[in-house]
This record gives C-alpha cells, structure tokens and sequence, in this order.
C-alpha cells in the first residue's frame, strides 16, 4: 500500500508551538495572571468538515473536565480564545489568526471557520486562552472543486465505549497518517459502566444537559482519541448511544415522559464537543447533521443521519411484512430526496455514504421473525430500494456505503435482487468494528457468511478501516486489534479488498 501522504502531528510539533509565542498572540480583554485560570486545554483540539477554502477547527475549555455540572470547571464569564493557522508545524509562517469567544453557555466550546485559504494542502493549528497555548492540530482543506487530485487515505471507525476498554485503534488509526477520518456514531456511550469494566466512567446514565457534557469531556480526555482528532479532519455523523439506545426520532426505546427535553441535552452537548459547521448548530430538538462534503472530483461524502428522521410505522402484518411497508423509512422524505439530488448532480470518481447502521440485506439464519435486522435498513427495505434505484437510475459511478453500529467487520456487495445469487452487483458495503464495544472479541467465524453470499468478509475483532482512494480503484484495508482490555495493542491488516474504477465488486487484494 502506498505510504499515506502528510507529516503526522508529533510531541515536538507541540513543544515547538509553546516554544515560539513570542508575544504573537495577545488579545485585548485577555485575562490577568491573578485571573489566570488552570491549564484549560485538557479536551485537546480538532478540524472537520473541510472545504476548498477552509474547515472547522474546534476546541473547549475545561481545566477541571469531570465537575458535576458539566461546565469542566470554567468560570461564569465570556473568555477570548485566539486562534492561528499556519503553513508550517514549526508556525513560522501564519496565514489566518482570530479571536473568538467562549461563553459559558456553550460550556466555553470554540467552533472557528476560517475561509480563503488554499485547496488541497495541510495547515496547522493551534489555540490560546488566558496565556495557556493548546497543543497543536494538522488539517487541510479539501481539493479544488472537479480536481481529481492525489490518492486520499480515508479512515473510519464508530463505536468507542470507555468503559469496554482503551481507544488505542484510535492511536492506530492516527498512526496511518489520514487525510480525512470518518466517525460513523456511537462516539459516547450514555450509560454507567459496573464493576467489572475495563475503565469507570464518572456519573450515572446521562440524562440532563450537565450529564452529557461531563460524559463528552471524559471521552475526549483519552490520550488516543485527542491524537486521532489532532492529526486530520474529521466528519462526523451520530447513531443512538450519543442519546440513548435504540431511539428513533421522537420516540425512546422505553416509554420516557422526559425523552424531548433529553434529545435536546444530548443534541448540544453532541454539536459543542463535535467539529461541526454553525449550519449544524441544534435548534431544540432537531439538528441538522446531513450532509455533503466534496473532495474535489475524486470523491463525493454523503453523510446520512438514519436517527432522527425513522417513521417506524409497520403494516400490522408482523416485522417480515412491516420491513417491505413503502411507509416505513429510515431517513425521511426529504433527508431521501436531497441524496437522490445528490445522485444526480454527482460527477465525482466516487459517491461514499457515510452512515450508521447495516446497509445490504443479511440472513441472520433466525426464526421468520428474527430473519432480519429491523435496527438496520433490512428493517426498511422498501425505503433501501429507493435509495438503490436512485444511483442506478442516476449513473453514479461508483457507490460505496461506509456503515458503523454492528461492533464487527464486514464487507460486502449490495444487489438490486437478493433473492437471484447471480444478481449483478450494483455497489459496495465496507462495516468498520467497533473502537472497543464488545470487549476484545474472538477468532471465530460467522455462518451468516454462509446465508450471505454476497457478504465476503467477516471479522469479530476491534479496529477500524483504512482505505485509499485513487482515481481507478478504492483498497479498504480491514485493521484489527488482538485485544482492547489493556491499553497498548498493535494493529494488522486482517483483510483487504480492492474495488476497481466501474466495478461494484470486491477483489481481495
């Protein structure tokens, strides 16, 4: 595999941006020492969402991250962060600086979206607030609109429970050097962890606004994560556990008189802690989080919120009849109708839906009522479909659906007709495992593979998945980790496979 392009964010990167301050960065109204406050920079940095001209950069203030009411210590008072990006990692060389404010009422979060910069190149970032600097960050903006541009090293991963052991496949992940990283949900996990987790988490199930932010901050003080975010951007879509389990729009997987007010809690806290565009800011209960982000003419991400929009309502003839109900959706009218759009306007190499849960249909060899998953889209099989139709109909390229949730790997091929084995292909399902939910899993097979012959490839540990994409073809290289519940563990390719320009089939590599 070629080496990833891009220098990775090191310890002298760091100590190199505290070393050359030199007075660059004072800001009117900054603090005095008698005021200074303790090292706020805990949480670490982050980018996302990038554009040929800019990106999101990210940072929150937290000197004391676990306090009770979640505000990570912070005084009740507006503090100016100033901000710099730079061509260079030593900083000599700055090209953008700001000031923004943090407030106490987005528990003192930065989101900074500078524009005018160039296409397609690496920048470095950094922060400072009452005379503390942060550490550093690597991002870059996307290519020029139409550019088809050098190989992208893509990276994806979902699934980080604290409490089922150490995010050292986000150490990995970072290790690989990415030029854009992909989180396709469950960032946190909601609940408490009992006696016998691998680590505690501060607080029981998150429930109020207080709750979610302490439980985000603990998250993004593992070492591992803060590397994964410094070294790229990322995009970032949620699946249920940043709420709760198994929500679907308004409605709670157990009767809850308060769930409104909680997806509320939960929606902020998830954008004040998230890389996330103003245009994702939450509005009470709703945000919008899909999306579209170009990657000049090589690729086209077309990220989906399969959450907030489900209309679980079922014909009453059970869940086999309930799955075909044309009613029954997972992403809404108009969440579908925009990627139809998409479709259609796309002249990228690649469409890339980055989603969260099972896209292509699997036998789970189960009673008729338990065949299928209805938390997946097999639950909405009519409203697949659709969705499938739509990028044949279009002439899309190359379709390939990044899918999260299932705390395994698998990959795949997607069919119009999964009832004829010979059915052409008409797309590619790549399922990244989990960070660490599930614990270190197992070496065993799956006899669904023997259900599914158009599923390939399956894998019961934790990792993630690295994939290079090129003009004439998309490599997804399967890491794998030996064991989560002690820190520290290497990574190897398990599997790769090897998706050719025009060809919705897999090739093991």
């Amino acid at each position: 595999m070629p080496e990833p392009s891009g220098s990775p964010v090191s310890r002298r990167t760091v100590l190199t941006g505290a070393a050359v301050l030199g007075g660059t960065l004072m800001a009117p109204g900054m603090a005095t020492a008698s005021r200074r406050l303790d090292d706020p920079f805990t949480l670490g940095v982050a980018s996302g969402d990038p554009s040929p001209d800019g990106f999101v950069l990210w940072t929150r203030l937290a000197p004391r991250p676990l306090d009770d009411n979640g505000l990570g210590g912070m005084p009740d008072r507006v503090v100016p962060v100033e901000w710099e990006i730079a061509e260079d990692e030593r900083f000599g060389r700055i090209v953008r600086r700001g000031v923004e404010d943090a407030t106490p009422q987005s528990a003192h979060t930065v989101h900074v979206e500078p524009a005018g910069l160039e296409p397609g190149r690496e920048y470095f970032y950094r922060f400072r607030a009452d005379g503390h600097l942060s550490p550093a960050g690597r991002t870059r903006t996307a290519p020029a609109p139409g550019l088809l541009g050098p190989p992208l090293t893509m990276c994806f991963a979902s699934c980080s429970n604290w409490g089922a052991g150490y995010f050292t496949a986000y150490r990995r992940l970072a290790e690989d050097q990415p030029g854009l990283v992909l989180h396709l949900g469950d960032y946190q996990y909601e609940g408490p962890t009992g006696p016998t987790a691998v680590r505690q988490v501060a607080g029981a199930e998150t429930m109020t606004l207080a709750d979610y932010r302490r439980r985000h901050a603990q998250y993004k003080t593992d070492p591992d994560l803060q590397f994964a975010h410094s070294v790229a951007p990322w995009l970032v879509v949620f699946d249920d556990h940043e709420l709760e389990n198994n929500w679907a729009d308004e409605v709670p997987e157990q009767p809850d008189p308060n769930f409104l007010e909680r997806r509320k809690a939960a929606f902020q806290a998830y954008y004040e802690n998230m890389p996330l565009r103003r245009t994702s800011a939450p509005q009470g209960i709703d945000m919008q989080l899909y999306r579209r982000i170009q990657w000049g003419g090589l690729a086209t991400f077309h990220m989906l919120d399969t959450r907030q929009y489900r209309d679980d309502q079922l014909s009453g003839d059970g869940a086999e009849t309930g799955r075909l109900d044309t009613r029954r959706t997972i992403v809404g009218a108009d969440q579908q109708q925009w990627l139809l759009d998409g479709f259609r306007q796309s002249s990228a190499r690649w469409d890339v839906l980055g989603q969260q849960v099972f896209f292509a249909e699997r036998d789970l060899a189960a009673g008729p009522e338990e065949r299928h998953s209805m938390d997946a889209w097999d639950g909405y099989a009519a409203n697949r479909d659709r969705i499938v139709a739509g990028w044949v109909d279009a002439g899309v390229r190359n379709p390939v659906v990044l899918t999260g949730d299932v705390h395994r790997h698998w990959a795949g091929e997607i069919k119009q007709d999964y009832d004829r084995p010979d059915a052409p292909s008409v797309g590619v399902e790549l399922v990244a495992t989990s960070i660490t939910s599930g614990g270190d899993g197992d070496d065993g097979s799956n006899v669904a593979l023997d259900e599914n012959p158009h599923l390939k490839f399956y894998k019961n540990r934790r990792g993630y998945v690295r994939t290079l994409i090129s003009g004439g073809e998309l490599r997804a290289d399967f890491r794998v980790l030996p064991y989560v519940t002690s820190a520290g563990a290497p990574a190897r390719t398990e599997a790769s496979f090897v998706v050719a320009d025009g060809d919705s089939t897999l090739h093991p590599a």
